[in-house]
């Protein structure tokens, strides 16, 4: 796995890269529906609006996300595995100790969130907790806890919102167009640009969801090395994820909003198919597996 370790900061700058151009991305096709109605203000408006969706996501994502997946706080009584596995883990990896929930769910599952490692939370289903053997949960807690090392949550969380934002702006672009109203719409270079301003209009959300996945997939692999590292026993790691894998059932709160925060697809071995394996947020387990067992943790 040493290869997969020297590309960890390589990662992280592509990712940082890719939000940069997802930015000027948004910018640029707010800019063509200002331009297209010759009026500045839809400009203006996208960007306020965009600033405004990201601060309320960096505040309020975790509490989002307990919510949607139905999570409530885990007590050490009821979950002293948890509870002990996650302890040792953040002392060994020097990380405040993160609140910890549980989803009353059968299919094996985890994911972590929170703004930073202050206010971080790992949540772990009963299936996981049931499944699994102490050193698989040690592997999946340590792979949790290295995406709030990493600080992978802020930026998934900002990458969900800014796919949604040019979802929703081209949503709005379209039901306008419906009705007409473009500058100067009866010369050629109007028809044109109105042309290119339905097309980017059509293929924006399909752009910012493929970028959204590509940063996820990345955070993936870069956690299974982290998550590695901090245990010194990749086996346990590439052995829950295999378990995790096997489970054919969804969650039963499974959504596409969420999923790219979870270890494993919340929608099951089952959802194989050539459009849903285009469309996951995670790296097929094999390939995360063979890079796991590659070779010696160092």
């Amino acid at each position: 796995m040493s290869n997969l370790y020297k590309e960890r900061s390589g990662n992280v700058l592509k990712t940082y890269m890719l939000m940069a151009g997802f930015l000027l991305v948004v910018g640029a096709i707010g800019w063509l529906f200002s331009w297209y109605y010759g009026s500045p203000a839809i400009f203006y408006g996208a960007i306020v609006f965009s600033l405004l969706m990201n601060v309320g996501s960096y505040w309020f994502s975790d509490k989002i996300a307990l919510s949607m997946n139905g999570a409530h706080p885990a007590t050490r009584e009821a979950h002293f595995d948890l509870y002990t596995v996650t302890e040792n883990l953040a002392i060994t990896a020097g990380l405040p100790m993160p609140k910890l929930y549980v989803i009353d769910d059968p299919a094996p599952n985890a994911f972590a969130t929170g703004r930073d490692e202050k206010h971080a939370v790992v949540c772990a289903t009963t299936g996981l907790l049931s499944m699994l053997t102490r050193p698989e949960l040690e592997g999946v807690i340590a792979h949790e806890l290295s995406h709030i090392q990493n600080k992978d949550m802020l930026v998934m969380t900002v990458a969900v919102v800014l796919a949604g934002f040019v979802a929703i702006v081209a949503d709005i672009f379209l039901r306008i167009s419906l009705f007409g109203g473009s500058r100067d719409s009866d010369s050629k270079a109007g028809l044109v640009l109105g042309i290119l301003a339905v097309v980017a209009a059509l293929l924006a959300p399909i752009a910012a969801q493929l970028i959204q996945l590509a940063i996820s997939r990345r955070r993936e692999f870069l956690a299974d090395a982290s998550g590695a590292l901090l245990t010194r026993y990749p086996e346990g790691l590439a052995s829950a994820l295999q378990k995790i894998n096997s489970y054919a059932r969804p969650m039963r709160h499974a959504n596409h909003a969420t999923a790219h925060l979870f270890i494993g697809n919340p929608f099951g071995a089952d959802a194989g198919k050539f459009v849903n394996r285009l469309f996951s947020t995670h790296p097929p387990v094999g390939e995360r597996v063979a890079a796991l067992l590659g070779s010696e943790a160092r």
